[in-house]
């Protein structure tokens, strides 16, 4: 019986697909990916946003004709992907010394542990890429943007790529006249209008998301205090895979009829300067409904060892190795090209709520 090849494409593709996803909670919930649809073949992807619109559909005379209803507000742009590629070192080393979590005496051989190790070490760079995925879906809320910072050898030296989905002003940014935390604020009276804005659009607009600091002021407002019902709070109501490690549903506001679901987000990531970081920027909030953009895949070209040709390969993570026998050393790599993308324009509103 021939032996499998662990690091051939096949199977290294295929151990990808069995990587357990992280739940990451912006992304999931406000850019989702249809696997059908939004996974490209090519480097570049297509990307189709529209206005909302609210028009009503015409009467017709009987015996008459339809009346032709033009496609309005329509937008196709085509974007290359930023090249998300971490990668990890397997050495001699590594394999003739116990691993993490491993049985102290145990009769692993080095093969074995090498396909221990390639395939935690691709879940540890598919955790990884899934925080960046996080980092450019909270980017992409408050800045209506993307800036990615490609890195070769030096991280200190960078090429800088923006992603903008508007030009001019951005007609996602709102500006409160009396911030939450200052006297005379009406934390309801702003979010009717700023739900108005998204709604007058044809839009939905059912959740606000907010950095802890705004989560904190609205809950201990006055007005908003009486209006809770702390009799029916109700702390099990929430289903944990809707809302994963980090966030929270703190309470649902009726605003002019329609309910508002108040979620504070308190997850942290490792900056690039290594500070600690919130995926919410402190005193910010934003207001949208789920799936309001997606996360699209552009495929990968990469020149793969096991034949020393050039592959283009679709999918939301791309492995690879490279061995040096020099240095008796080989590099799992696992690339991803992820681009998030808003479905309308205007889909969301965001705006600093506290000074």
């Amino acid at each position: 019986m021939a032996n499998l090849n662990i690091l051939s494409s096949h199977a290294l593709i295929r151990s990808a697909s069995q990587l357990v996803r992280p739940v990451t909670f912006l992304r999931d919930r406000y850019f989702p990916t249809n696997d059908a649809t939004d996974i490209f073949s090519t480097d570049d992807v297509l990307m189709e946003f529209k206005d909302g619109n609210k028009k009503l559909a015409p009467f017709v005379a009987p015996r008459k004709a339809g009346v032709t209803i033009l496609r309005e507000g329509y937008t196709m742009e085509r974007y290359t992907p930023p090249f998300i590629g971490p990668k990890r070192p397997l050495t001699v080393d590594d394999l003739n010394k116990r691993g993490f979590g491993e049985a102290l005496f145990t009769q692993l051989t080095p093969e074995q542990r090498q396909a221990a190790l390639i395939f935690r070490d691709m879940q540890d760079m598919d955790d990884m890429i899934a925080r960046r995925e996080e980092a450019m879906s909270a980017e992409l809320l408050l800045n209506n943007k993307l800036v990615m910072k490609h890195i070769a050898d030096d991280t200190a030296k960078y090429e800088e790529m923006e992603i903008q989905f508007y030009s001019g002003t951005n007609p996602n940014a709102a500006t409160l006249e009396t911030k939450w935390d200052a006297n005379g604020a009406n934390i309801l009276a702003d979010l009717a209008v700023l739900v108005r804005k998204i709604t007058s659009k044809g839009l939905p607009a059912t959740d606000l998301i907010c950095a802890p600091n705004v989560a904190d002021t609205i809950i201990n407002d006055d007005t908003i205090e009486k209006f809770l019902d702390n009799r029916r709070y109700e702390l099990g109501r929430v289903d944990p895979k809707l809302l994963p490690a980090g966030a929270a549903l703190i309470c649902v506001l009726n605003v002019n009829g329609r309910y508002i679901n108040v979620i504070t987000y308190d997850e942290t990531y490792t900056a690039d300067n290594g500070a600690d970081t919130q995926f919410v920027t402190s005193k910010y909030a934003i207001l949208t409904a789920p799936n309001c953009g997606r996360t699209l895949y552009g495929a990968v070209t990469q020149v793969e060892q096991e034949d020393g040709l050039f592959h283009t390969r679709a999918g939301r993570r791309v492995p690879k190795y490279v061995s040096d026998a020099t240095g008796n050393t080989r590099d799992i790599y696992l690339a991803s090209r992820p681009l998030l993308v808003p479905n309308n324009k205007n889909a969301w509103i965001t705006f600093q709520a506290l000074t």
